[in-house]
């Protein structure tokens, strides 16, 4: 097992299983993603650059994308928060999780690279 994949399993039941479900999306929505362990948090990188990563912090996992701040769809949920570069999507609860949502979000990124 990878040390980003023992990253989440390694994470108390709540945040657990968000994260794996997010893990779910992002793989079925992007193909040709390299999940490394950068920084100590679970990375995606698409054509070997950064693309977006998953971060347990403070009650609730964020899932961050790198060129955030060059996105333009769903604004009124993607978090800045004094970041220059990266935008999230944040989740406490699995039921909080539009899929929808995170799939146009990765196609935008996508074409950012």
């Amino acid at each position: 097992m990878n040390p980003a994949e023992t990253y989440i399993l390694k994470q108390p039941e709540k945040y657990r299983e968000i994260l794996m479900y997010l893990q779910l999306i992002i793989e079925k929505s992007i193909n040709d993603l390299e999940l490394k362990f950068k920084w100590h948090l679970p990375f995606y990188y698409y054509k070997t650059k950064p693309f977006c990563y998953l971060n347990v912090t403070h009650g609730y996992v964020d899932l961050c994308f790198m060129k955030g701040t060059q996105l333009t769809q769903h604004q009124d949920k993607l978090i800045g928060e004094n970041r220059k570069l990266v935008k999230s999507l944040r989740y406490w609860s699995l039921d909080e999780i539009n899929k929808t949502v995170i799939h146009e979000v990765l196609e935008e990124l996508k074409v950012l690279y």
